[in-house]
């Protein structure tokens, strides 16, 4: 007898059949993820500066914006990794 778990899964394969990645198409994710990863680490490592330098004199509102800029800048790289990982899985 099959769980309510595995009669939905059943259901949704039917309605969207999963596709398997290529090796090559398994490549490329991977290295927009890395470069994904380098992009947010690179920003993480200046912006940080930044909000450290601004916190210690004092300009508590520049910190502030600094950090919102890091999580927009750390939104858009995961943002933009993610339509490319998805064109991918459409080739």
């Amino acid at each position: 007898m099959k769980s309510a778990y595995e009669l939905a899964m059943e259901r949704l394969e039917k309605q969207a059949p999963t596709r398997s990645l290529t090796a090559a198409q398994k490549a490329e994710i991977a290295e927009l993820e890395a470069t994904a990863r380098a992009k947010i680490a690179e920003q993480e490592l200046f912006l940080k500066g930044q909000i450290e330098k601004a916190v210690a004199e004092g300009k508590y509102e520049d910190a502030a914006q600094l950090e919102q800029q890091l999580a927009r800048e750390i939104r858009r790289a995961n943002e933009d990794c993610e339509t490319k990982k998805d064109q991918i899985r459409a080739k």
